[in-house]
């Protein structure tokens, strides 16, 4: 799905008073994400989706409900438009500025301390998409390292189902990047709830100590994070585990963007490459 097939299927979808082609886009990823007057719109990329997408509504109100600083939804109920899920949201007002590790930390905190909701929340099946992004791909990317691929989630996969956390498991945000947290007048809000699951609190607080290690995050960001937090994952047993895990589907989501974009082919071999060489200071770019 490109961005000229997601305005179509926003403008079939008659959720915008006004025209499609003024919407901002924002995202271009498994969503386009468009900002048009005081709403977000959010178009999934396939059908498969539209079950995320109601889990999705049903976390903001529920986040909403227990008072938890998170975008909220415009609509209860998704649409779905020419095979592509529509979602609505309301648009946050304008960041005051870039949040930052420790933003997101402090709202880790308040969500790891929630009870689980009324309605279940799937585990965090991070692997999970790890075959519909490499389908994706499809002869865009070489055949042996889509196999490698499903080889490493296949053993991770197995090797996470047998850790002990050290954290008591419940919800968790489950992509938890300061990318999504935005800053506004009001303070930090967490945003992208379509990860949320019942899990290891761990898996929230691995994706910044992968930061650190692969895509550059300075030393004194990620310490600002485990003092707001007030524990370091990696001194969990279970961490590598967990860390490798989200670098094989890491990998693997960047692959689905390689039909049309040649830098994100080059990134995908950058990283398969540095995954088969088990070289852990290769510097992977954000995509």
């Amino acid at each position: 799905m490109d961005e000229a097939r997601a305005r179509d299927v926003m403008t079939a979808a008659g959720v915008l008073s006004g025209p499609a082609r003024d919407a901002h886009l924002l995202a271009l990823g498994e969503n386009a994400v468009f900002a048009a007057g005081d709403l977000v719109v959010k178009v999934g990329r396939d059908a498969e989706l539209l079950d995320r997408a109601q889990r999705e509504l049903d976390i903001a109100a529920w986040l909403a409900e227990a008072g938890v600083p998170a975008v909220r939804a415009a609509e209860s109920k998704p649409l779905l438009v020419e095979g592509h899920p529509v979602t609505v949201w309301h648009r946050l007002p304008d960041s005051v500025r870039p949040a930052e590790p420790r933003d997101l930390a402090e709202l880790l905190r308040v969500v790891h301390a929630l009870p689980a909701p009324s309605f279940a929340l799937p585990p965090r099946e991070l692997l999970g998409g790890v075959e519909r992004w490499l389908r994706l791909a499809g002869d865009a990317v070489d055949a042996a390292d889509a196999t490698y691929l499903r080889e490493r989630r296949d053993g991770f996969a197995a090797a996470a189902a047998a850790l002990s956390p050290h954290l008591p498991p419940g919800p968790i945000h489950g992509d938890a990047l300061p990318r999504n947290v935005h800053v506004g007048p009001d303070g930090p809000v967490l945003v992208d709830l379509e990860t949320f699951s019942a899990d290891l609190r761990e898996h929230d607080l691995v994706v910044m100590a992968l930061s650190r290690d692969r895509y550059g995050l300075p030393e004194a960001a990620y310490r600002s994070f485990v003092e707001a937090y007030g524990w370091d994952v990696r001194e969990w047993e279970g961490c590598s585990v967990l860390r490798g895990a989200r670098e094989t589907a890491s990998c693997a989501w960047v692959a689905q963007h390689a039909p049309s974009n040649p830098k994100a082919l080059a990134e995908f071999e950058r990283r398969v490459a540095s995954l088969r060489d088990g070289d852990e200071t290769v510097r992977w770019y954000p995509f």
